[in-house]
This record gives structure tokens, C-alpha cells and sequence, in this order.
């Protein structure tokens, strides 16, 4: 699963001002590496301007389209997506790591389920996956998804969004919250937060009648809604989370770094992956086990570095360690041994993670 693979584009669809769909070409032999579920993400990785660069994009595909695409958002001073939005080109090679992510549900044809999902922005991009997988494979199931953007112009997967609705009239309800566009129902405009929500489930949506919550975008309307899900009665349990924007995910690391103490402790740290064993030293309290590995010349998966996509997803098989932040795992997983390695420093002399199991 950490093996990159150089694949080929095929298209790219220019979806907004500031968006372009990549639709990768996946030959017949690594089609089985690039199965993937709904609400699953591709860790891309480039040489930009002579460095190293990697980021996680969400698969937009229904699982039944057998299609492999991302939707690359330009974000402001983003080096890859910026890279990505003016250089990407049919017939251009990119490094590509196959599917990972755990945003989504077991489905089953006979269910008969209502599915919420909250969105904003480039959000949108997983919740998509989900909603046509769901739509075509649960028959009986129907969706709601309020998705929240500052204009029409702005709007990733319009048409196709409203091709859909066209398609499940009966079973999906599309609602658009605009923040810098007034429409003519007062309750639709502004951000989606947790006050929003609130207004939302007193007049429009009934949270008792809603199985399952999906929400993908920035950190503070994740919580926003997730707490506002909460306090509408809906267990913390089915309300699953894809967070694509973090804040610095920075500063406790920055603030260890920081941290002076008059003698560091080494830790011998033992790494499995893809079934080898690998074992360097490094120091308690200064790096993360993901960045001291990369320096000691392992190659391990990464993407974001900031706790967010769960590529460094490993589970703790010999000691401890403590983990700054965590935005991507359940905590039923935390209490099963997984970390995030890229936001895990060593708490014993010695370490053993295994980043091969998946369960």
C-alpha cells in the first residue's frame, strides 16, 4: 500500500475557475492496487521546481463507475494545486499512491436508511463518491446533503450535482448554503456553523430522522456541525468526518521543538511496512517517529503531515507513544493502538509500529 505508481492522465475538466478533474488512465495490471471505496483519497506526489511534493485529493467516482478521478481545488499559496491546476495535461505522469481512507460505510442492498452530509467548498469531492455509491447500491436509501459554498460561480460538480438530483428526485434533496450570494429562502444563506445548523434543525430537517451524518471541510465547520448533530440527539458514532482544511497543525510540534530539556533520550524505533522490518534511533521530544524516519532514509507514506488524511496510519505493536493531533481517527481506533505517525513522538526506549495492518 506504500508502493507509488506512475500513472498516466487521461482527461482534465476544467470544473470551475479554480478547480480541474483529473481522471487517471489505471492499466489492466495494477487495476486490482486501485480498487477503491467511496470517500476514499489518492496521496499524488510531484517534483516541483526540483522538490518533492506531496498532497491527498479525494476520489469524486462512484465505485460502480469504475473511473479514477480527483478534483484538485487551487488554494491560495498551494504549491501543488497551484502546480497542479496550470501543468496538469493529458498524457502527463503522476505518481500515485493507491486508494486509502476509512470516510464511508458498510452498504447493503436491502437497507433502507435516510444519509446526511454536510459540505463546503472542494468538500464536496468525497460526499459525491459517497452519495452516487450509496444512491446506485442502497435502492431503498436517500440522501440530503447541504452543501455550502460563497457563490454560484464557485460551485464544484453543479451539473453534475444537478444531474443527479434529476435522476433521484424521489430520494435525494440537494440544498445550497451561499455565503456571498443571496437567495431567497433567509435560512439558506450565510456559513454553515454550528448556530446555522441549529436554525436548520429546528425548521427544515428533523435530526431523529437521519441515520448516518457524513461532513468534509474546514476544522471549524466540522465541529461546528458535528457538535450541532450532537445536540440534536444524534450519537457521536454516526457522524463521520473528513476534515480537508486543518489550522497550522503546527504548533504543538513547534512548541516541543521549542521545549529545551537538558538531556534527550534516544528511542530505538522498529517500523513494518509492506512485510520488512526497518530499525533506526531517534530522539523523545523532538520529531515526529514520520519525520525521524524520512531522515534515517525510510521511505514511508505520508501526505499531509499535519494529522488530517491518515496516510501514515500505523498501529503501536511495542510502547507508547503521544500523539499531538489527530483529525483523522476514530477513537475506537485510537483505543485499538492506531497513531498518526507524522504527529507521534516516542514515550519509551523502545518502539515498534506496523503500518501493514489494516484493522
Amino acid at each position: 500500500m506504500s508502493q507509488f505508481h506512475s500513472l498516466t492522465v487521461d482527461k482534465v475538466k476544467h470544473e470551475t475557475r479554480d478547480a480541474v478533474v483529473v481522471t487517471f488512465d489505471v492499466p489492466p495490471g495494477l487495476q486490482d492496487a486501485f480498487q477503491y471505496r467511496q470517500g476514499q483519497h489518492l496521496t499524488l506526489r510531484a517534483m516541483i521546481d526540483g522538490q518533492e511534493v506531496r498532497r491527498s485529493y479525494s476520489i469524486c467516482s462512484a465505485v460502480q463507475d469504475r473511473q479514477l478521478r480527483v478534483a484538485i481545488k487551487r488554494v491560495s499559496g498551494g504549491r501543488f494545486s497551484t502546480w497542479a491546476n496550470e501543468h496538469v495535461k493529458p498524457g502527463v505522469a503522476l505518481d500515485v499512491m493507491p486508494p486509502e481512507g476509512r470516510f464511508n460505510l458498510p452498504l447493503d442492498p436491502a437497507t433502507r436508511r435516510h444519509y446526511l452530509a454536510f459540505a463546503a467548498g472542494s468538500g464536496i469531492t468525497p460526499i459525491l463518491s459517497i452519495v452516487k455509491t450509496t444512491l446506485l447500491a442502497e435502492p431503498h436509501s436517500r440522501f440530503t446533503i447541504l452543501y455550502g459554498n460563497r457563490a454560484s460561480s464557485s460551485v464544484i460538480f453543479r451539473d453534475e450535482l444537478a444531474e443527479l438530483k434529476d435522476v433521484y428526485m424521489e430520494r435525494l434533496n440537494l440544498v445550497y448554503v451561499m455565503s456571498r450570494e443571496q437567495q431567497d429562502i433567509e435560512l439558506f444563506n450565510g456559513r454553515i456553523t454550528q448556530d446555522k445548523c441549529r436554525q436548520l434543525f429546528q425548521r427544515w430537517l428533523r435530526v431523529e430522522d437521519v441515520d448516518y451524518a457524513f461532513i468534509c471541510g474546514p476544522e471549524d465547520m466540522m465541529h461546528g456541525v458535528s457538535a450541532a448533530l450532537q445536540e440534536a440527539g444524534m450519537p457521536k458514532e454516526r457522524i463521520r468526518i473528513e476534515l480537508f482544511a486543518a489550522g497550522s497543525g503546527h504548533s504543538v510540534r513547534e512548541a516541543r521543538a521549542e521545549y529545551k530539556v537538558e538531556a534527550r533520550h534516544q528511542t530505538e524505533v522498529t517500523v513494518i511496512m509492506d512485510g520488512n522490518h526497518a530499525s533506526f534511533t531517534m530522539d523523545k521530544d523532538k520529531e515526529s517517529v514520520l519525520d525521524a524516519g524520512l531522515r534515517a532514509g525510510i521511505d514511508l507514506r505520508y501526505s499531509c503531515k499535519g494529522g488530517v488524511c491518515s496516510t501514515c496510519r500505523c498501529k503501536v505493536l511495542e510502547g507508547q507513544v503521544d500523539m499531538d493531533v489527530n483529525y483523522a481517527l476514530e477513537d475506537y481506533e485510537v483505543a485499538r493502538g492506531f497513531v498518526l505517525s507524522c504527529q507521534s513522538f516516542p514515550a519509551t526506549d523502545k518502539l515498534v509500529l506496523d503500518f501493514d495492518v489494516a484493522e
